[in-house]
C-alpha cells in the first residue's frame, strides 16, 4: 500500500447515471446496488477521466492510502474491449504525460501482436476531461549557451502543473530528476529565476504560509520514495514564514530513507540571492 492520488465517490450525489463509466476503460468503475463504485484500487490510475462526464460532480480525487496502480493488469481489461478503446486509453496516458505506464501499455500490444492505434498529435492538446489546466505535460526547452538579453529569456519550464497539491506522487518527469521546490513568491522576486534557479530541474511550488505544510511534507516523501530524485534545491523568500517550506523538505527527505543532496537557495526582498 502507498500514499497516492484516486478517485472518490460520493454516494450522496451519485445518482447511478453510469456516465462516467464509458470513459474509464481501466475497467476501475461499476454500478452496484444503484451507485457506482471503485472495484479496484489498482485499475485506477488517479488522473481523473471520469470527473469531467459526471452530471451531479459526485467524483473528485484524493491522496489516501491504497494498492499502486498496475498498468498491465489494466491492460487486460482494456484490449478485449476493441482498438478505440485501447486508444483512448493510450491518448489517456499520453496527454497526462504518463510515460513510463504508455511504454508498459504498448509493451502488453507487442506481446499480443496487436498494433499500437494511437497516431502522433500535439503533446499539449487540451484533456476532453475535467480541468485542461491540471493536464500533466513536458514542455520542450531550447537549450542554448548563447548570451541572453534581459527581457528575452526563454522559459525553462518543463512540465505541467507546477502547483504541489496538483502533482501525483508517480508524474514520470520527477523520475531521475533534479527536483526545484520553490516558494511562490520566489519567480517574481528574483529577475532571473529561469536561467539562475529553474534550468534544467522538474518544478514544484507552494507557499508555506498560506497551505498546510504538513500536507506538502506528506506529499514530498511519497516524491521522494517513488522517483530517483537526483538533488532537491530548495528556493524561499527571505521572509521567515517561508523557512517552514525548507524544513519540510528536509523532514521529507529523511522519512524517505534517502541520501538526496538538499542546497537551500534564500532570495532576499530585492530580487538578489543571500549568502
Amino acid at each position: 500500500m502507498t500514499k497516492r492520488s484516486i478517485i472518490k465517490i460520493d454516494e450522496k450525489k451519485c445518482n447511478g447515471c453510469g456516465l462516467c463509466i464509458p470513459n474509464c476503460p481501466e475497467g476501475a468503475l461499476k454500478v452496484i446496488d444503484g451507485k457506482v463504485r471503485l472495484i479496484s484500487d489498482l485499475f485506477c490510475d488517479g488522473l481523473g477521466a471520469c470527473i469531467g462526464h459526471c452530471p451531479e460532480g459526485a467524483i473528485s480525487i484524493e491522496e489516501r492510502e491504497a494498492e499502486k496502480y498496475d498498468e498491465k493488469k489494466v491492460m487486460t481489461n482494456i484490449i478485449p474491449q476493441g482498438e478505440n478503446v485501447i486508444k483512448e486509453h493510450l491518448k489517456h496516458l499520453k496527454d497526462h504525460n504518463e510515460k513510463n505506464y504508455l511504454k508498459e501499455a504498448i509493451d502488453c500490444l507487442n506481446e499480443q501482436g496487436i498494433e499500437n492505434p494511437l497516431k502522433e498529435e500535439q503533446e499539449t492538446k487540451p484533456l476532453p476531461c475535467g480541468c485542461p489546466g491540471t493536464a500533466l505535460r513536458k514542455i520542450k526547452v531550447e537549450e542554448s549557451e548563447d548570451e541572453i538579453e534581459i527581457g528575452k529569456q526563454k522559459s525553462q519550464l518543463r512540465q505541467w502543473p507546477v502547483q504541489l497539491n496538483l502533482l501525483p506522487p508517480f508524474a514520470s518527469f520527477f523520475n531521475d530528476s533534479d527536483l526545484l521546490v520553490c516558494a511562490d513568491c520566489v519567480p517574481f522576486a528574483h529577475a532571473n529565476f529561469h536561467s539562475d534557479l529553474l534550468k534544467g530541474k522538474s518544478l514544484v511550488i507552494g507557499c508555506p504560509k498560506l497551505d498546510d505544510v504538513q500536507s506538502y511534507e506528506e506529499k514530498l516523501t511519497e516524491i521522494f520514495k517513488n522517483n530517483n530524485i537526483k538533488s532537491v534545491t530548495v528556493a524561499i523568500m527571505e521572509v521567515p514564514c517561508c523557512y517552514s517550506l525548507y524544513s519540510s523538505v528536509e523532514s521529507a527527505i529523511n522519512k524517505s530513507g534517502k541520501k538526496i543532496p538538499l542546497i537551500k537557495e534564500v532570495i532576499g526582498i530585492d530580487g538578489n540571492k543571500n549568502h
